[in-house]
């Protein structure tokens, strides 16, 4: 015999009482736990918990349906009675209190009033999406930053450094010059010794409208006829400028493809024709030898004075500027820290003398004499060619500044932007680490056109990195592709709706007075300190014709800001709405959610409807599916009775021949239900307001 320990044989009868345990406990769960092991007891596969969450929400849910059965009523007849006897809206209770002539008044009434606050209702949130804005104007006082000067010489670079590169195109100039002016003297020798590479990419013509159904065509160094849409002119016959317009001939596809550009004035076509063949010859030259071929600050700018301070051509940043060559901006912010201007006036602002040095002007690409400048914020691109103004040689120039700062709304006022981030157009002018501007996203934008269409930049705009300029020997349709993008009404709408004004902008007005300068009696004498200043020669170097003084300065302290405001805000759009709803119909929020409610009544009804319906569809098709009647209770207490199951002696079938004799082995008894579970409650009963009682 064993220790108490020790392992024993288990009996019969412990077998039969292990599994009728079993049986009980699968009757209790609705699924089994694996037999594992005691360590892995806590890995069971079937999860009860969640089994009983299930539950639980369903009981819920039971519990919804049945405290929704117990309110304003099953129908919806009766919820709108109910509605119309306890709402707090002085017009339903109307309706079902009085009599019947009266309960149809009061009805109308309800109905009209009720259109009529909903139209009012519409106007008023249409009006608040509709985000419109009032404009607010404000004065202040207080020390500002002056503005950042840009001032450049209106002749990009000087003549004798350009000239070697000009030298071919300034010959054809002269020769185009030559046949406008005398066709009869210039005919013969017009083309001798000329480099017409240049010329054959785009030519100047001569367009004779004495028809103007048939206008004719002619080269300027040709007799011949080039091409028209009438027959072919008397041989012999010559143009001029008198008779003929000129106009400006652009061609692609090796010449297949051409249109004529018509200008109004010879004078017109000849200078856009010559900066057209400048800027060809300029692309194709780097951007530092560009730079030494302009004007330096060192000869622009002659003395210089900000306030009781004296300053030099070293306080000023370069730039180079395309149409305008090396210009240079005083107090732009970039390294150092803007000044302020202590006072208003012209003694504080301010003071500089130029030197344009005109008599170095490329002829033919600079007909202006003067300075450029321009006025704006610091850390900003000065688009001096669009926003600038001239400045007149022999002239003192005062400009007094008055400062407007604009602010605006953003998104959904308006479609301005903060730094230019949300733009999808790439700011070409990031480069010179300025702030956005919408004018640089408009040549950024049409930079990119072109890009994509001529597959080259524009010698005007900066070149994005990977990309090259534009030039006749690279990209001889150019000339014509520009053209057609340059009068695109389509590109100009296009660039216009992507780029984003600015959301903080600063405007500087100028007001511009001039007078001569110097005066007669003093011209000697300050010419002869300007001469010994800059040429340290004691002859006069200088004359009128090249020296400008301005003055810059501060008009007042008081700056203007116009400021952008909602016109109508969230508390403007709920007085409106409240006081309309409490003026026709006696409402206020309170009468909002009773509606509220009424409608989710009328949502709870519907779902109670639709489940009904479908229990009842469902219990149609189960009916559906017996042929017979049903069993009665005699049929169905026989059935209970009959524990043998004995089933009819006919037998069936073709194989019951060969076998008479056969015994058919007895049935067993009625077997005991295959429970699930023990629940003794359906889940589709109805439970009461308690938690654990059922109907």
């Amino acid at each position: 015999m064993g220790g108490p320990l020790e392992a024993r044989e288990p009996q019969p009868w412990s077998k039969e009482v292990h599994m009728c345990t079993q049986r009980r406990w699968s009757l209790l769960l609705p699924c089994r736990l694996p037999q594992h092991p005691p360590a892995r007891e806590q890995e069971a596969t079937c999860p009860i918990r969640l089994v009983g969450a299930t539950m639980h929400i369903k009981k819920y849910l039971l519990k919804c349906l049945h405290r929704l059965q117990k309110g304003p009523g099953y129908t919806y007849k009766e919820l709108l009675v109910w509605y119309c006897d306890n709402t707090n809206t002085h017009g339903p209770k109307r309706i079902i209190c009085e009599g019947p002539k009266k309960k149809a008044m009061w009805f109308v009434l309800t109905l009209l009033f009720t259109s009529l606050v909903c139209w009012q209702w519409g106007v008023f949130i249409r009006t608040y999406l509709n985000w419109e804005v009032s404009v607010s104007l404000s004065v202040g006082f207080k020390a500002m930053d002056f503005p950042a000067v840009t001032v450049c010489n209106t002749s990009p670079f000087q003549y004798s450094k350009v000239k070697h590169l000009l030298k071919d195109l300034d010959e054809l100039m002269e020769a185009v010059l030559a046949r406008i002016l005398g066709p009869e003297l210039s005919h013969v020798n017009a083309t001798r010794a000329l480099n017409l590479t240049i010329w054959n990419h785009v030519p100047l013509v001569f367009i004779d409208e004495q028809n103007p159904c048939h206008p004719v065509v002619l080269d300027l160094f040709e007799d011949n006829y080039n091409g028209s849409a009438s027959s072919t002119p008397a041989p012999g016959r010559t143009c001029s400028a008198h008779g003929c317009k000129v106009a400006m001939k652009l061609c692609s596809h090796n010449g297949t493809t051409c249109n004529f550009r018509n200008f109004s004035s010879a004078t017109q076509a000849v200078t856009e024709w010559y900066a057209l063949q400048a800027t060809n010859i300029f692309a194709q030259v780097p951007n530092q030898e560009l730079v030494a071929m302009g004007y330096s600050a060192e000869q622009l700018i002659l003395a210089c004075l900000f306030g009781a301070e004296a300053c030099t051509y070293r306080n000023f940043t370069r730039i180079f500027h395309p149409d305008y060559g090396n210009c240079y901006i005083f107090n732009w912010g970039m390294k150092e820290k803007a000044l302020p201007s202590a006072n208003p006036g012209a003694e504080f602002g301010l003071k500089l003398i130029l030197d344009v040095g005109q008599e170095d002007y490329v002829p033919f690409l600079t007909s202006t004499a003067g300075a450029r400048l321009m006025l704006h914020e610091q850390m900003s691109y000065p688009f001096i060619k669009e926003e600038g103004i001239f400045a007149m040689s022999g002239m003192e120039t005062s400009i007094g500044v008055l400062v407007d700062k604009l602010e605006r709304k953003g998104e959904p006022y308006s479609q301005c932007t903060v730094n230019g981030s949300d733009v999808p157009i790439r700011n070409l002018y990031s480069d010179y680490n300025t702030t956005y501007s919408i004018q640089a996203c408009i040549r950024s934008c049409f930079q990119d056109h072109m890009i994509r269409n001529c597959s080259c930049g524009h010698y005007l705009y900066p070149l994005p990195r990977g990309e090259k300029y534009c030039n006749n020997q690279e990209f001889p349709d150019w000339a014509y592709c520009y053209s057609a993008l340059r009068t695109s009404l389509a590109q100009r709408e296009t660039c216009i709706d992507v780029c984003k004004e600015s959301c903080n902008d600063t405007q500087y007005k100028m007001t511009i007075s001039m007078a001569v300068w110097p005066s007669e009696s003093s011209e000697d004498w300050i010419f002869h300190v300007l001469s010994e200043e800059r040429d340290q020669s004691p002859n006069i170097t200088m004359n009128r014709k090249g020296v400008i003084k301005l003055n810059i300065y501060f008009q007042e302290y008081n700056y203007r800001t116009i400021e952008e405001s909602a016109a109508n805000n969230i508390v403007w759009l709920l007085s409106n709405l409240g006081g309309q709803f409490g003026f026709w119909m006696g409402g206020s929020v309170l009468c909002l959610i009773e509606f509220a409610e009424i409608i989710i009544d009328f949502v709870w009804i519907t779902i109670i409807k639709l489940v009904a319906l479908a229990k009842s569809l469902r219990r149609r098709r189960t009916q559906a599916r017996y042929d017979g009647p049903p069993p009665t209770v005699a049929e169905l207490v026989e059935a209970h009775t009959n524990f043998g199951f004995q089933p009819d002696t006919a037998t069936h079938g073709p194989d019951a021949g060969p076998h008479p004799h056969e015994q058919t082995p007895p049935i067993p008894g009625t077997p005991p239900p295959n429970y699930d579970s023990l629940r003794l409650q359906p889940l589709d009963v109805i439970e009461s307001d308690n938690e654990g009682d059922a109907i």
